[in-house]
This record gives C-alpha cells, sequence and structure tokens, in this order.
C-alpha cells in the first residue's frame, strides 16, 4: 500500500492527454489504439518516477507541511535508498515501453524528465515559469500522443491543451494559498512552497481568470471552425462547449467553497458533478465525431 501511495497512480489520469489525439483524429484502428495504451503506460511510468524524486528530495520540506507529512517518504515507512532505487526501476520501465511506440516517444519522454527534473531542482521556485513548466508537461503528453503515433497534431488542441494546464495549474497554486490562510501561516514565512513569495492571491486569481476564458473560447472556436466542420461533416461538436464551461466554472467553485484544488485528479474523481461532466463530454464527443 505504501509502494502504491509512493507512486500517485490516481495521478496518472493526467496522462489521458495522451488519448486526445487519438480521440480526435478518429484512428482506431487496433495498431494505432495498441501503441497509444503503451504510449500511457510508459508516461504513467516516467511521472511516477519523477514523483518519487520530487518527494526524495523535499523530504525535509514536506515533514513541515500539513498534509504532506504523511506521504511515504516523509513519514519514513519508506527509505529513501528505496526510493531511489523504484525510481530508477520506473525510468527504465518507462522506456522500455516507449521504444516500443518508437523513437519520438523516447524522445518526449527524455524531454519531460530532463524538464521535470530542472522544474524540482530550481524552476519550481521561479513565479510564473512554474506554471508553465508543468503545462509543457501537458503538451509533451498530447505531442506523444499525435506525432509519436503518427498523427499530425491540431493547433486547436494544442492551445486547448495549453491554455487548460495553465488554469489547473494557477489553480493549484491559488489552492495552496488557501491551504496557508487556514492553517494561519502568512505566505512570507512560508516554508513548503517558497515560489508563492512572489506570488498574491489577486494575482492568481487573473491569471486563473485569463487562463480560464481562453480555454472556453479557444474550445468554442475550435468546434465553429470552418476546418472542424470540414473534418468530421457535422457542426454539432459545438454542443460540447457547455459541458466545458459547466468543468470549468466548477472546478472554480470547488477551489473557493470546498477547499478543493491541490490535487486535481483526486478532485475529478471526489466530485461527482466534475466527473460526470467530463465522462459526458468524451462519451458525446466521440459520438459526435463517430
Amino acid at each position: 500500500m505504501n509502494f502504491l501511495r509512493l507512486l500517485r497512480p490516481h495521478q496518472w489520469i493526467k496522462n489521458s492527454f495522451v488519448l486526445l489525439g487519438i480521440m480526435f483524429s478518429k484512428q482506431w484502428d487496433q495498431a494505432t489504439l495498441f501503441l497509444a495504451c503503451v504510449t500511457f503506460g510508459a508516461f504513467c511510468s516516467i511521472a511516477s518516477s519523477i514523483y518519487v524524486f520530487n518527494d526524495l528530495l523535499d523530504i525535509e520540506a514536506d515533514r513541515q507541511h500539513p498534509t504532506k507529512k504523511a506521504r511515504p517518504l516523509a513519514s519514513g515507512l519508506i527509505s529513501p535508498r528505496s526510493g531511489w532505487m523504484i525510481t530508477g526501476g520506473l525510468v527504465l520501465i518507462a522506456l522500455s515501453l516507449a521504444a516500443v511506440s518508437g523513437q519520438w516517444v523516447v524522445l518526449f519522454i527524455v524531454i519531460y524528465a530532463a524538464l521535470n527534473i530542472a522544474y524540482t531542482l530550481r524552476l519550481k521556485q521561479v513565479a510564473v515559469l512554474d506554471v508553465f513548466i508543468i503545462s509543457m508537461g501537458f503538451m509533451l503528453r498530447i505531442l506523444a500522443g499525435t506525432i509519436g503515433l503518427g498523427i499530425a497534431p491540431s493547433s486547436w488542441l494544442l492551445i486547448c491543451g495549453f491554455m487548460l494546464s495553465l488554469f489547473l495549474g494557477f489553480a493549484k497554486r491559488r489552492a495552496e494559498f488557501f491551504t496557508l490562510e487556514n492553517n494561519g501561516v502568512s505566505e512570507t514565512k512560508n516554508q513548503t512552497r517558497q515560489v508563492l513569495r512572489d506570488y498574491s492571491p489577486m494575482m492568481i486569481d487573473q491569471f486563473m481568470a485569463v487562463s480560464a476564458a481562453c480555454t472556453i473560447l479557444c474550445y468554442g472556436l475550435y468546434t465553429v471552425n470552418s476546418e472542424t466542420v470540414a473534418r468530421y461533416g457535422t457542426t454539432a461538436l459545438i454542443y460540447t462547449l457547455p459541458f466545458v464551461v459547466y468543468g470549468v466554472f466548477r472546478y472554480i467553485f470547488l477551489l473557493h467553497r470546498r477547499g478543493k484544488g491541490n490535487d486535481t485528479a483526486l478532485d475529478l474523481y471526489s466530485d461527482p458533478h466534475l466527473l460526470v461532466t467530463v465522462l459526458i463530454w468524451g462519451l458525446v464527443t466521440v459520438v459526435i465525431i463517430a
């Protein structure tokens, strides 16, 4: 159980961004679906290795955090030596799976790992850039699920994914402010997420508003774009827009009124409104483009 907690398998849902390309390209043949699943598995492995690596470097800081102190490494349930062995094993698994999908996927996996190592060591302390690095990780997932599988990536898909990941990243920073406030700690005295000293709640609210608006606007424009209509032979994709709008608004509500936002994946699993919205959006989208 501690081993699974260390890997954070509930976070693997973020790697579903790998499947967006195959979903919207309609390349649903058995071979492409198999490679998409292998690529998904590769990102699950490399993402878990980064989680363990990050926990190894942040053991002392996590022990000062109100919730992170219960993590397996910070609490001492798993030794650092075991943590390093697990990290190495996961990297080998990720590279092996990526090699099955092809050299492009291997390249994206290596870039993803390098980017996240740089984030862990230094870049997570640089305001604004920290969230952009997180967003780039989602972009690499999309590229691996498109270029990596021989599918031409849609510029609209990349823009929408980029803006959505920025929104979720800034929402996480806002949630961290709420956590500090609830524990009576000011951002200037915060020792667990030092980058918050360069942010302010009002600043992040503005970043969230911009990225949320761009997400909705870009997706809406994508659904009515002439190229989109020609590709799928229908104008009905616009009817999926309300699900996107509701999902974004619901997440903002959960952030401000339900204390969510620290863990996007867990928020999705735990909120029936959000989960059902995402599932219906996916189902309706597939039915329309099929």
